[in-house]
């Protein structure tokens, strides 16, 4: 038997985002430091959690989820959110601008959006995140710890950076 630990599965790092939220804009640094800092060793993975007050944030979810399957989830993420207002406007057919614009597939994501085939991923994601007490975006879940950003982002990402360090250093 060798001594030499075997490879811890890679830390998940869950963001809980809504594409219409300010805050979810605010937190675009945070997660850009993040995957700089990480690359590859920590996942950052997009939940969804659209609120009701926002009346896009629905389809927008779901355009994220047709931009992860055509391979530029992150970036039209953060390309939508940095245009909130725009999306507030203008709706659906900003979503679909976005994807021209980042060389996606437009097409698809009209018909995406026409036949709902994201609707499940989204309406999963939410009912989890209800479940586990998320109440507003940005919300964090790392190693079973739930850290809030929609009242404040302050200290969180460094919270983030000690528990990822924690889980690669294989300790407890």
């Amino acid at each position: 038997m060798s001594d030499s630990p075997s490879p811890a599965a890679t830390p998940v790092l869950d963001v809980w985002c809504e594409l219409q939220c300010p805050d979810c804009r605010g937190a675009l640094d945070d997660l850009r430091a993040l995957r700089a800092r990480y690359g590859d060793r920590l996942e950052l993975r997009l939940r969804h959690f659209p609120l009701e007050k926002h009346k896009h944030a629905f389809a927008a979810a779901q355009a994220a989820e047709e931009a992860l399957e055509q391979g530029q989830g992150w970036p039209y993420v953060e390309a939508v959110l940095a245009r909130v207002e725009e999306l507030d406007h203008k709706g659906e057919p900003f979503l679909v601008e976005v994807a021209r614009e980042l060389g996606l597939d437009a097409g698809e994501f009209d018909t995406a959006l026409i036949d709902g085939r994201h609707i499940l991923i989204v309406d999963a994601d939410q009912a989890e995140g209800k479940a586990i007490g998320v109440t507003g975006t940005p919300t964090y879940v790392i190693d079973g710890e739930r850290l809030d950003g929609g009242k404040s982002q302050e200290g969180l990402r460094e919270r983030i950076e000690e528990i990822a360090d924690r889980l690669l250093a294989g300790g407890e």
